[in-house]
């Protein structure tokens, strides 16, 4: 095996509304599933009307963007 730790879903899924809820406070909840036309889609709901979400070709992939696009908009925010 190599020396690279391999995280679970439920790892990278926890990482990822650690990473919101510092930053946006409430989340309701983080979440992937299988789509039929478009694959994977992983997404962070924020309340009723706000939320973000990211496809991928797998639910690793698709954890992977959503946790990208978290990151580049806190990145933002903490520029301004």
């Amino acid at each position: 095996m190599s020396s690279k730790d391999v995280k679970t879903l439920d790892e990278r899924i926890e990482r990822i509304y650690k990473m919101a809820q510092e930053h946006f406070g409430e989340v309701r909840f983080v979440g992937i599933k299988k789509h039929t036309k478009i694959g994977w889609v992983a997404k962070i709901q924020f309340d009723e009307f706000e939320s973000l979400a990211a496809e991928g070709e797998s639910a690793v992939d698709a954890l992977k963007n959503l946790r990208k696009r978290l990151s580049k908009i806190i990145d933002r925010y903490n520029m301004v």
